[in-house]
């Protein structure tokens, strides 16, 4: 649940330019959070490398990749749907070869390839590099796979093919891994223990962007605030780092600070945060740089210090408030959401009005709200007993987004008569006459074209809001265009 989940592009395909020389074709399909799309831009890069082109058209496919999600049972449902219809189409499509990769890939390996023998391949988060080894194991008709999480890999010296890109917005990966343990979540099994990747690599990257007219980035982790390079190796062993390597080690507000700095004319956000790892100095950092977007994604997950304690999350509830208050009293214009869970075991009425109180004290911008669903492997599932009735979970749920959506609407009224900065990304939903953008804080900003495009930077005045999205009128280029 430490991972924002896009529904709106929940099985997008992707596709890039095609060599001439590649005569092979790859059809690969992305589920889950923002990690699993950029962990498809790097296969696809990959895989280019070595004889294939992207295609939309799942039946004209040597080979189909689907990128998996553990996160919830309704996730795994429905790639279990798609592997059916890729099955379907490989009876009239024999030769066409079918691959599982990422967080389903390492929990599922042995039913997919032995018991259910529905795939040729499967590929964990940390073996993408193998993948042409694995192909030569299936060519020659043997299943293949690769699950071994690994201490190192980053791969940060793989350069991401930017797949169904807008030329605008890019995400960069900066960690990999995490090792929070919480009761709920598979991330720490199916994606191994945390890692930080390279700045000089991170930076390469970002310079690469920018010269290719990028404008935004985000820069990507289970937990970003937890990022810490000291030379390579994992966060915890971090304690046996010689005295040089600590000296001379770069967190996540460095790291922040390196690339709003060397960047000035590009904006960054970053994603997800963990409230136990925020530390003040980057919250300094965002207010220190008008680059760095106000705007925080702050999982709390609920609002009761007794369930936090049985989700093993390393924060109480007045720490999280206490969090909050001095990130509101730094950055007074920030926008913050939330991710919550809703019918954990042993969740009473008591925790659940915890829940709706502390969102009212910390009046969330936008949430990302679920009722519990239990995971195989996770510690809640081997210690704890699923006793919220489905019902209660659904009242509960449907009380929490209720509340949400009045505070999100009166969070977007404040900025009626402002006038905010917004980065042009994309044609209006409603009417191409219309740009569409996101301000600061992460708001969706509408307002006529003119004679603005796509990339600028925009002052834009509000003059009126639904409840996500505000509406108004440019005055003018935001100085960041100078």
């Amino acid at each position: 649940m430490e991972k924002i989940i896009d529904e709106k592009v929940q099985g997008q395909s992707l596709v890039f330019e095609q060599k001439k020389e590649n005569n092979k074709k790859l059809f690969i399909e992305s589920y889950g959070c923002q990690m699993n799309f950029s962990d498809s831009e790097i296969v696809a890069s990959i895989l280019y490398e070595n004889g294939y082109n992207t295609t939309q058209n799942l039946e004209d496919a040597d080979l189909v990749l689907v990128n998996t999600c553990s996160i919830r049972d309704k996730a795994e449902q429905t790639i279990r749907k798609r592997l059916e219809k890729y099955n379907a189409i490989k009876k009239i499509n024999p030769n066409m070869k079918v691959g599982v990769l990422g967080c389903m890939a390492e929990r599922l390996k042995n039913q997919f390839l032995e018991e259910e023998k529905i795939v040729d391949m499967v590929v964990g988060p940390d073996a993408y590099k193998d993948l042409p080894n694995l192909l030569s194991e299936v060519e020659e008709g043997r299943d293949a796979i690769n699950v071994i999480l690994s201490k190192e890999e980053t791969y940060g010296d793989i350069a991401p093919v930017r797949l169904n890109s807008n030329g605008i917005n890019a995400f960069v990966s900066i960690t990999r891994g995490c090792d929070n343990m919480c009761t709920f979540c598979v991330v720490p099994f199916t994606r191994g223990r945390e890692r930080s990747r390279e700045p000089k690599s991170i930076l390469s990257e970002i310079q690469d962007l920018y010269n290719k007219g990028f404008k935004e980035v985000t820069l990507l982790g289970q937990n970003v605030d937890s990022y810490l390079w000291y030379g390579g190796g994992l966060k915890k062993d971090f304690d046996k780092a010689t005295e040089m390597q600590k000296a001379t080690a770069i967190d996540f507000a460095q790291l922040l600070d390196m690339c709003a700095a060397q960047f000035p004319k590009m904006r960054f956000r970053f994603s997800t945060s963990n409230p136990q790892d925020m530390h003040l100095e980057v919250i300094q950092t965002m207010a220190k740089h008008h680059n760095i977007c106000k705007y925080i994604h702050l999982p709390v997950q609920s609002g009761s210090t007794r369930i936090l304690k049985e989700m093993n999350r390393q924060h109480t509830r007045e720490e999280y408030l206490d969090l909050v208050s001095k990130i509101y009293e730094l950055i007074p214009e920030i926008s913050l959401s939330q991710d919550m869970i809703t019918g954990f075991p042993t969740e009473t009425e008591e925790d659940h009005q915890d829940t709706l109180t502390l969102m009212e004290q910390c009046k969330f911008d936008f949430g990302f709200m679920f009722a519990y669903s239990e995971r195989p492997g996770t510690l809640a599932a081997r210690k704890l007993v699923d006793d919220i009735p489905n019902e209660v979970k659904n009242r509960r749920l449907t009380e929490i987004i209720n509340l949400q959506q009045k505070l999100g609407l009166e969070r977007t009224q404040r900025f009626v008569g402002q006038t905010v900065e917004v980065l042009i990304e994309k044609d209006s939903k409603r009417s191409d006459q219309h740009w569409s953008g996101r301000n600061s804080q992460n708001t969706v900003v509408v307002f006529p074209k003119e004679n603005y495009k796509a990339g600028d930077f925009v002052m834009v005045k509000i003059t009126d809001c639904t409840a996500a999205t505000l509406i108004g009128e440019a005055v003018g280029y935001s100085e960041i265009m100078n």
